[in-house]
């Protein structure tokens, strides 16, 4: 990991721990973790909020101001509101995708859950998908929530990371292990 990248995670590690265990102490993990998805989705919705926590041409002052007014309008918990005021009094909003990751990590920590994350060639269905959470649950004894996405360039068949573990069962993979087998033989 990069100095840059280390130093982001650090922070936003603080930032979590804080804002999950009080959450934790009131009782509400589950208003966090709505309240975390919806602010997930404005972000990969909104270029302008994105550009809003990175840009260094954008005053502490500003980003307060626009950060609060949109916690706000989203209805987040107190606790996610005051951190993010916090944040970008600080100048340290640019590390909101980070900490959107460590704290579902804990959320999903504490109610024994783990993310399984899925690329597939065709969009799953929702049986698929309870089938394969059960079958990746009896496999590591915790409840799985899947995270699917879509990549056509795996021709057919899945790749599914669960922590530090990949199984990669896709078309492409073979090929591309059939074209290096081929390669030592000529």
């Amino acid at each position: 990991m990069s100095e840059p990248a280390s130093i982001s995670s650090g922070i936003a590690e603080r930032y979590a721990t804080a804002v999950f265990e009080i959450a934790q102490e009131n009782k509400s993990l589950a208003k966090l973790e709505s309240g975390l998805d919806d602010l997930s989705a404005a972000l990969a919705d909104s270029a302008d909020l994105r550009d809003l926590i990175n840009s260094p041409l954008v005053s502490r002052d500003d980003q307060g101001k626009a950060i609060a007014s949109i916690a706000d309008k989203m209805g987040l918990q107190p606790v996610l509101k005051n951190v993010l005021s916090l944040m970008a009094e600080k100048r340290r909003l640019f590390v909101l995708p980070q900490l959107i990751v460590q704290l579902r990590a804990k959320i999903a920590e504490d109610k024994g859950e783990v993310t399984a994350d899925v690329v597939t060639a065709k969009a799953l269905t929702k049986t698929q998908s309870e089938k394969l959470a059960k079958a990746l649950a009896d496999r590591v004894g915790k409840t799985v929530k899947i995270n699917a996405t879509v990549d056509d360039a795996l021709i057919g068949g899945l790749v599914v990371k669960v922590g530090s573990k990949m199984i990669d069962t896709s078309i492409r993979s073979k090929l591309a292990s059939l074209q290096n087998a081929m390669k030592e033989v000529g």
